[in-house]
Formats: C-alpha cells, sequence, structure tokens
C-alpha cells in the first residue's frame, strides 16, 4: 500500500461552493447606498420608492460584484 499524496486530499481552490465575498459587498453596498441615496434625492413621504431603489441598487451590486469575481477573483 502507498501512501496517499497531498494533491490527491487537496481541494480545488473553485469547488469551494457558495457566494463569493465580492458579490456580498456587491449587493449590501450598493443596496445602502441606494437606499442612502433615494433618501436624500427624494422626499420623506415616498417610501415604497426607496425600497424599490435600494432593491435595484442591490441587484445591480449582485451582478457587478459576479462580473468582478469572474474578472478577476475574489477581493479577500
Amino acid at each position: 500500500m502507498s501512501k496517499p499524496t497531498k494533491l490527491a486530499s487537496a481541494k480545488s481552490r473553485n469547488s469551494s461552493g457558495g457566494i463569493p465575498f465580492v458579490v456580498f459587498v456587491g449587493v449590501f453596498g450598493l443596496g445602502l447606498l441606494g437606499y442612502v441615496f433615494s433618501q436624500v434625492v427624494t422626499a420623506a413621504e415616498a417610501h415604497p420608492s426607496h425600497w424599490l431603489v435600494a432593491l435595484v441598487g442591490a441587484i445591480l451590486g449582485g451582478v457587478l460584484g459576479w462580473l468582478w469575481y469572474r474578472w478577476r477573483g475574489d477581493i479577500i
């Protein structure tokens, strides 16, 4: 019997699964930024529009974060 090599038990860098950290940063960062920006720009009574802008910002942040991950890798 031979000893198993370290390469056989090593995990691939891309096989970790889950959502990359840069996508979370994009979703929460642009979602929060969109909400705060809509609070500043719109009237105080336009509450549903604040959440809509935050949702659009979060979706855009997720897409941009995923594209960043595909092109440049994760940020940590």
